[in-house]
Order: structure tokens, then C-alpha cells, then sequence
């Protein structure tokens, strides 16, 4: 019952398998575990297995060694490709390094020959300003377009550390940086697609533009200038020929003719720098032949009481010429001798009472008369301005006054042509 019971519960039993082996009279028998046939079981299979799988590599093994070796030399030869592409790749990029590397130097060279040429440039244009400031003035000509450059020597004085700022354009303007016309503009923002190339194409371009309006400006300013230099000329020549005195009118642009020639930006420069440096010589010459001229006022801001010409005289009551001007002042006034010379009288004569009479060469002489008191001898060189003596009554006179007399070759000569000259030509002396 208790058996019956236990195989309801647990299940059934199995027995195990038991080998007997009869042989005559003797008879074996083994008992086979199950796990033990398990076991054999699959001891069996796996040399069966092992036994396929070593037949199938021996058979396949020249299909298997075959495929692996292309394997590697498809493997090898996408590599070895990869390789030359890379290769390739990094040849284009030192090419275009180099041939960048080439016009970058090719760029600045060119660059720095420029700014070899505008330091020359200022160095020739120096001194020539300088005396353009001191001959021509501060005053532009009308219709010149100098009010763009207030000032005369800004593009020169300017374009030398332009020039040098190219080697150190990346740097940041200092405070207060007010040039101008300066290289600071030419820096840009750069793109966010640009490469350094394009960025350092950007930047020659922009230099190379503000070097060319630099020099546009030292051209402009030169014309300008020498433009300024002919019309002072103009100017001194007509007012001396308007009051009929000798002047050389030998000079300033000559008109002529011929066959157009292109000239390059050097011979442009040249030719603009001769033609500003004939027409300073030009000036200078006038201002020197109108300097010798007696053309300064003996007493500024006196009245002239008698001018030149017919009179009544005024000790007879008749008519008589009055060889000069008479200014009304008190004795004791200084006395100013109207242009350069050499005293060749200086004393009593007649009528003048105390004269000096000075000699300003080309024939002309002037004489200063009724003077209270003498402070030159004969023989001295006197500059316009000097003083020469004091006012006063002395000679034939009625009273404290000036006589002033201009002389040209022995024949006196209204001295009022003279002053009115000396008043339109003053600014340009």
C-alpha cells in the first residue's frame, strides 16, 4: 500500500537498464545508469562531430585560406587607397599653401615697394611743402576741392607711418587716433566661410586701396598747391602791370601742344612735383622783384593832407606841381622806409628841409622830406620798415607833416599806383 501510494505521488520508477552477457556457463550482467547512457550518448556524438568538422576543414581548408587571403588584400589594397587619396589631398593642400604662400610674399613685396616709394615721396615732399606753406599761404584756391584736406602736408606727414602700419596692420589703433585717412579702415570683418586666404586677399586689397588714395591725395594736394602758387603770381604780376610797373612776365604754365603720352604713376608724380617746384621759382621770382619795389606805406593810418599832381601852393597862393604825397602827422613820428636799399642822401636839400632819399635799385628812389631829425647815413642798406628819422617841419613847409616822394630814373611818379599795389599784393608778400 505504502509503495502504491509513493509511485501515485512521485510518479512512476524507472528501473535501470541491466546487460547480461551469457557465454557457456558463464553469465555477466551490467547494470546501465541512465546518466551513464547520457553520458556515452553524447561522448559519441561529439567525437562524431568533431570527426565531421575535421573532414569538412580538410576539404574546405584551401576555400577557407583562399577567401581570407582576398579578404586581407581587399582589406590592404582600400587601404592603400585611402592612403593615396590622403596623400593626394595633402599634396593639393601644401600646393595651394605654397602657391599662396608665394603671392602673399609676391603681395607684400609689392606693398612694401610702395611704401618705399612714399617714404621717398615724403622725403622729397618735406622740404617742398615747407616752402610751399611759407610762399603760397594757408589759403586754398577756390574750386580745387582743397577743403577735403584741411590740412596742406596731412597726406605726407600722414603717409609715411601708413605706410609702416602695413607690417602691423593687425595690431588696434591706438586712443584717440584721429589721421585722416588712415589704414585702421581698411580692417573687416571676416565671413565666417573665409579662409585665411581670403581674408589676407581682403586685407592686401583694402591696403593696397588706401596707399592708392594716398597717393591720389599727395597728387591732389601737389596740383593744388602749384595751382595756388601760379594764381598768387597771376595776381602779383597784374597788379604790378595794372599800375604800370616793370615786372618779368616770362613765367607760369605755358600753352602748347603735341601728341597725348600716358605717363605711369612715378613720371605722374615727377611731373607734378617739377611742375609744383617751377611754379613756387616762378612765384618767388615776383615776389622778389615785387619786394625791391617801394611799396609799403611810410606812415600807416595817416591821412594824406596833398596828393600827387597840381596844386595851389601853399606859401604863393599859385599853381604848382607837388612832386609827391604829404601825410599829416605829429612831430616826432617814426619814420618807415617803404622797401629795401641804400641811403644815397641823407641831410638838408632846400626845400625838403632834412631828407634822406634811398636808392631801391631798376631806377627807383624815394625820398622822405621835412623831417625833424635824421637816424641813417649815407651808405646804409636798409630792409622795409626800417626807420629812417622822425616827422616834422623842417624846409619849405607850413607845418608837422610827411613828404614822400617815389622817383623813377630822376622823374617823380605818383606814389599812390605804388600803395594801392602794395595794399592788393600784401597778402601774397
Amino acid at each position: 500500500m505504502n509503495v502504491a501510494s509513493q509511485s501515485t505521488v512521485f510518479g512512476g520508477r524507472k528501473e535501470p537498464h541491466t546487460v547480461i552477457i551469457a557465454r557457456g556457463n558463464e553469465i555477466r550482467h551490467f547494470t546501465i545508469r541512465p546518466w551513464l547512457a547520457a553520458f556515452c550518448g553524447s561522448a559519441l556524438a561529439a567525437m562524431a562531430i568533431g570527426y565531421l568538422l575535421a573532414t569538412s576543414y580538410l576539404v574546405l581548408r584551401d576555400d577557407l585560406i583562399g577567401a581570407t587571403t582576398a579578404r586581407q588584400a581587399r582589406m590592404q589594397q582600400a587601404y592603400e587607397d585611402r592612403i593615396s587619396a590622403l596623400r593626394a589631398q595633402v599634396d593639393r593642400i601644401t600646393s595651394r599653401q605654397l602657391l599662396d604662400q608665394q603671392l602673399m610674399e609676391t603681395k607684400v613685396g609689392e606693398l612694401m615697394e610702395r611704401q618705399t616709394q612714399l617714404s621717398l615721396r615724403h622725403g622729397r615732399l618735406g622740404p617742398l611743402l615747407e616752402r610751399a606753406e611759407s610762399d603760397v599761404g594757408t589759403q586754398p584756391a577756390a574750386g580745387t576741392g582743397a577743403s577735403a584736406m584741411p590740412d596742406k602736408r596731412a597726406e605726407v606727414t600722414d603717409a609715411q607711418p601708413q605706410a609702416y602700419a602695413v607690417a602691423s596692420v593687425g595690431a588696434s589703433p591706438g586712443a584717440g587716433d584721429a589721421r585722416p585717412f588712415s589704414l585702421w579702415s581698411t580692417r573687416t570683418d571676416p565671413l565666417p566661410s573665409d579662409t585665411a586666404a581670403d581674408r589676407a586677399d581682403r586685407l592686401f586689397v583694402s591696403i593696397n586701396a588706401a596707399l592708392k588714395a594716398i597717393e591720389s591725395q599727395q597728387l591732389t594736394r601737389i596740383a593744388t598747391l602749384a595751382d595756388n602758387a601760379y594764381r598768387n603770381a597771376d595776381a602779383i604780376s597784374q597788379a604790378l602791370e595794372a599800375a604800370g610797373l616793370p615786372v618779368d612776365g616770362d613765367f607760369g604754365k605755358s600753352d602748347a601742344g603735341g601728341p597725348l603720352i600716358p605717363l605711369d604713376s612715378s613720371m605722374t608724380f615727377d611731373s607734378k612735383v617739377r611742375e609744383l617746384d617751377e611754379a613756387l621759382d616762378a612765384l618767388d621770382r615776383l615776389k622778389t622783384e615785387a619786394r625791391r619795389l617801394p611799396l609799403a606805406n611810410p606812415a600807416p593810418g595817416r591821412s594824406v593832407t596833398s596828393p600827387f599832381g597840381v596844386r595851389t601852393d601853399p606859401l604863393l597862393g599859385t599853381a604848382a606841381l607837388h612832386s609827391g604825397m604829404d601825410f599829416r602827422a605829429p612831430t616826432g613820428m617814426p619814420v618807415k622806409v617803404t622797401g629795401p636799399g641804400v641811403v644815397v642822401k641823407a641831410g638838408w636839400n632846400g626845400g625838403y628841409g632834412r631828407m634822406v632819399e634811398v636808392d631801391h635799385g631798376n631806377g627807383f628812389a624815394t625820398r622822405y622830406g621835412h623831417l625833424s631829425k635824421i637816424d641813417v647815413t649815407v651808405g646804409d642798406r636798409l630792409t622795409a620798415g626800417d626807420v629812417i628819422g622822425k616827422t616834422g617841419s623842417s624846409g619849405r613847409s607850413t607845418g608837422p607833416h610827411l613828404h614822400y616822394e617815389i622817383r623813377h630814373n630822376g622823374e617823380a611818379i605818383d606814389p599812390l599806383r605804388f600803395l594801392r599795389v602794395g595794399k592788393k599784393v600784401a597778402r601774397y608778400l
